[in-house]
């Protein structure tokens, strides 16, 4: 299907459609034992997604406790080192726990504590989703298991820190890369053992149907809440929206606000040391359809199609797949994925931080550094960048790899 073919004025009516397929990405191809778990989910979040007492509750909670709205922010020097194009930043990165990933954790442990769930569990890459729900888990008083591969406890120590103060159980994965992907593993694997006492709380746009669709519902508070910022400061729409693009939660949460105005929309995957396989986990640009971790999408695969190595400087981006909704986008043509590589990400990590006074996430800096680039071509007009994320738990990795530039 073709970008002129779909409404996108009833867009969020029809996808996903019931079996949870954007197009042809999507669905839900678990054991027939986790289907009935799966089900039971759907029909749990249909119902209090319709719930005054349920939005009431969310609605508060992101007021009183998330800080909700975050602002935009006009990035000045910035600009003025791109051209003429005016950048500005949608502010995630003041957002409880420092990233965008509370928005969809805290809708979450509601939705477990509804269903009567004693446990959450989660994989993370980066260690913001597992701060987040073990944030959310204190604040439900829920049980928390997060795991998290070796490599990134290393690279992550102040969000690991963060996850154990709050009481979470951090689960140390030592299998294949120990990264993201062997996270997620473990994580399912769990579940699949627990599903009658236990959620899953799945940290991206990916996974089975419900989750790439609940994800994105409560994630789109980001891109409802920067439509209206930006014509209240500015009196007109952004000409262009930037995001960073590993699973997806963060760019469907902003991207959702504008599929249906005369905006372009771009998604910014992790080039990482180049294009070769195992250098990058830019899935949406080089990769192709298969199923993964229970949904079908976009993948980087080896030579037996299985899921292939990758690698992002990044932790939060190193996945092989990305959300089947981001692929059905590309596919129409409505988003346009494009990479940046570690050096551009980590010039753009340290630009920000000195210009503005803005220490953003290594996740975020992919964006920063497309839409710094994409300002040069451009020429006029105004770009929003998600920033998705500060970047705190990065410093001490990015000094100890690059130094002080």
């Amino acid at each position: 299907m073709k970008f002129n073919e779909i409404e996108f004025d009833t867009y969020f009516k029809n996808y996903p459609d019931k079996n949870g397929y954007f197009g042809k990405y999507g669905g839900a191809y678990v054991p027939d034992n986790l289907k009935k778990a799966m089900d039971e989910i759907t029909e749990a979040y249909f119902t209090i997604c319709k719930s005054s007492k349920f939005i009431s509750e969310l609605r508060r909670i992101r007021r009183e406790f998330q800080g909700r709205p975050t602002p935009i922010s006009y990035l000045e020097r910035l600009s003025a080192k791109v051209g003429n194009v005016q950048l500005y930043v949608k502010r995630e990165d003041l957002n409880h726990t420092g990233a965008h990933k509370l928005n969809h954790c805290m809708g979450e442990a509601l939705l477990a504590k509804y269903m009567g769930k004693k446990k959450i569990i989660a994989e993370t890459g980066a260690g913001q989703h597992g701060v987040a729900l073990a944030t959310a888990a204190a604040y439900f008083g829920l049980e928390c298991d997060i795991y998290m591969g070796a490599v990134d406890i290393k690279k992550q120590a102040p969000n690991v820190a963060r996850m154990k103060i709050l009481g979470a159980n951090v689960v140390e994965v030592t299998d294949g890369l120990q990264t993201l992907k062997e996270a997620v593993d473990a994580a399912f694997a769990a579940y699949l053992n627990d599903y009658q006492n236990t959620i899953y709380c799945i940290g991206s746009v990916v996974g089975p149907h419900p989750f790439p669709m609940m994800v994105r519902d409560f994630q789109s508070v980001v891109g409802i809440e920067a439509r209206e910022q930006f014509l209240e400061m500015t009196g007109e729409l952004p000409d262009a929206v930037v995001a960073c693009v590993g699973g997806g939660s963060n760019a469907m949460g902003l991207f959702s606000g504008f599929l249906n105005d005369p905006v372009e929309i771009y998604g910014v995957e992790p080039l990482g040391r180049g294009e070769k396989l195992g250098d990058h986990a830019a899935s949406l640009t080089y990769g192709s359809e298969g199923v993964m971790h229970g949904f079908n999408s976009i993948m980087l695969k080896d030579a037996n199609g299985d899921p292939a190595p990758v690698y992002s400087v990044a932790s939060g981006l190193d996945y092989p797949s990305s959300g089947p909704e981001h692929a059905f986008l590309r596919d129409c043509g409505r988003v346009k994925y494009d990479v940046v590589n570690d050096e551009e990400t980590i010039d753009a990590f340290f630009t920000l931080s000195k210009l503005e006074g803005i220490i953003p996430a290594i996740e975020s800096s992919h964006a920063v550094a497309y839409a710094m680039k994409l300002g040069q071509k451009m020429g006029k007009g105004s770009i929003l960048i998600n920033l998705s994320g500060r970047g705190d738990k990065d410093m001490d990795y990015v000094i100890e790899k690059y130094g002080i530039r």
